[in-house]
């Protein structure tokens, strides 16, 4: 047991759902006589299903902070028809776009221009005025230079993908206000939302089933191209597959390093060298998998948009003040409050960042249908609300990872996938995924209830939990988890300090006695920790800003 904690970083809890993915994956694998490992199977699955990803990724932020967003699906129809008119009406859109890009810039230029100004020493009254004399007129011209060029012109697909991706921004912010700035509670908010965008797609649309250029098509279902000689792979999957690979045997290696370098508690190389063979294992077979496919598919851009936005989305979460900023809100808004951090701020961007990735999601659901439909987005909601809570997310808030809630909507994609090679009907199949997230949620309150860190840790605890209880409180076998203190993160004020790691637990409801504020994340794997805040009741409604 103690060589398996070591292996697996000393965060059973981590690979409790990718252990259950990787049952699915063979369970069905067995039950289909081998048809879901295959390269058409895969490239199916990824295509399918990486728009609910997406949207599982901006949703995760919300369900960090405590909030609820049941619009996204609602947003995706209207960005999708939004952008699917604007490429279609071309120049009849000149006044639609060119006004509304004019009035950002303007707004844009006025204000860093005053800014400078006062910086300088000038007196707000006169700079106020300049700035907003110099908006007026850089927004009028470049309101009617966009304005001509569209009418004269029309819209590129870039300028459609723009389009989605604005609109998206606005109903964001439109939704973010609500909820930050007038206090209605995200639940409602998205509510009505959900309603109102919804109602707004079909006045828009009038159920018109609308077609986009070719070049989004390719966005939302085509695949890496080939080149160069013939290797029995796309070329393009296999470079994609050796850049990962040896990139993170990079980073693996560097962080170790550091780690005995600083003389920090570093992992035994051992378990560095047979995690990297594992993770170098599993890549070079998805690389064979989607590179091995029939002529003119590899691996899906919709995969490579969802790698490169994973990768961001974790960057945030984990390595920058606003990411911690996520966690300490969900974790207690009060205590966050106090420390400095701008709970009004956080939520509105987690709320804005949402509909952003419902607009992404759009734009690649769209370019696969190759046309938009009156049912676009009726769903999707649920499916990436069930992705981030399989994958470990907290009813309460405050806890939660990117990797997690990938975990979590692949789950729900392999499920589906494998219910439909088997031939079980819709009506099974919603009632099979729903006894999932049900049972994956309920078991993971019940462990916590009976101090096991999760399902992996119920797994691993055998016939004798006392034992395995004494392994998990034993201090050797504790990370020793060293990150700069919350407040010194989020709020810039304060000094490092130590943070101790809390219980392990993914679904728990039950706020600490004292308010703390939860941590994301360490750099080195470590489950999320707890750093005692200034003392304040926690919010009880956290859709109420302080």
């Amino acid at each position: 047991m103690t060589q398996l904690r070591a292996l697996l970083g000393n965060n059973l809890r981590q690979y409790g759902m990718l252990l259950a993915l990787v049952a699915l994956v063979i369970f069905f694998q067995w039950r289909t006589d081998g048809k879901v490992l295959t390269s058409t199977n895969a490239q199916a699955i990824l295509n399918g299903n990486s728009y609910v990803l997406i949207m599982a990724v901006g949703m995760l932020f919300v369900i960090i902070t405590g909030q609820i967003d049941l619009a996204p699906g609602s947003v995706a129809a209207v960005v999708g028809i939004c952008m699917a008119l604007s490429l279609r009406g071309g120049s009849d859109w000149y006044l639609i776009i060119g006004i509304p890009v004019g009035l950002v810039v303007g707004v844009a230029c006025g204000v860093v221009i005053a800014r400078r100004l006062i910086r300088a020493g000038s007196s707000r009254l006169a700079a106020v005025s300049i700035g907003v004399a110099a908006g007026l007129i850089i927004g009028a011209g470049v309101a009617v230079l966009f304005s001509f060029l569209i009418h004269q012109f029309g819209i590129p697909w870039w300028g459609g993908v723009l389009v989605g991706l604005a609109v998206g921004a606005v109903i964001g912010a439109w939704q973010g206000a609500w909820l930050a700035f007038i206090g209605v509670p995200g639940f409602i908010t998205t509510l009505a939302g959900q309603m109102l965008f919804r109602g707004l797609d079909q006045f828009i649309g009038k159920a018109e089933s609308i077609g986009v250029p070719e070049q989004i098509q390719y966005l939302g279902g085509g695949y890496l191209p080939e080149f160069g000689p013939t290797t029995g792979l796309n070329n393009s999957t296999l470079l994609l597959g050796v850049v990962a690979a040896v990139l993170i045997i990079f980073l693996q290696l560097r962080r170790h390093a550091r780690m005995v370098k600083l003389g920090s508690a570093a992992p035994a190389l051992w378990t560095v060298i047979v995690r990297l063979l594992v993770i170098v294992a599993v890549i070079g077979y998805l690389t064979y998998l989607f590179g091995s496919g029939r002529t003119g598919t590899s691996f899906p851009v919709t995969g490579c948009i969802l790698v490169v936005l994973v990768l961001i989305y974790n960057f945030i979460s984990t390595r920058t003040p606003l990411g911690r900023s996520v966690y300490a809100v969900g974790g207690n808004r009060a205590a966050a409050a106090l420390t400095g951090i701008n709970t009004k701020k956080v939520y509105f961007l987690s709320m804005f960042n949402m509909s952003l990735m419902a607009a992404v999601a759009a734009i690649m659901f769209v370019g696969r249908s190759h046309s938009t439909g009156p049912s676009d987005g009726v769903g999707w909601e649920l499916d990436a609300i069930a992705a981030v809570f399989i994958g470990g997310a907290a009813v309460s808030g405050g806890v939660g990872t990117v990797t997690g809630a990938m975990i979590g909507g692949l789950v729900m994609a392999v499920l589906n996938n494998g219910l439909q090679l088997m031939n079980v009907g819709s009506d099974m199949t919603q009632i099979i995924k729903g006894l999932v997230l049900l049972v994956a949620v309920a078991f993971d309150l019940y462990s916590k209830s009976q101090g096991h860190p999760s399902l992996i840790g119920a797994l691993m605890r055998g016939l004798n939990p006392k034992k395995q209880m004494a392994l998990d409180q034993a201090p050797e076998l504790q990370p020793d988890i060293q990150a700069p203190a919350l407040a010194t993160s989020a709020a810039g004020t304060g000094s490092a300090g130590t943070i101790p790691p809390p219980a392990d637990s993914a679904h728990s409801a039950d706020k600490p006695a004292s308010p703390g504020i939860s941590q994301p994340p360490d750099r080195t794997g470590g489950s999320p920790g707890s750093a005692s805040g200034p003392a304040g009741p926690s919010s009880s409604n956290p859709g109420q800003p302080v």
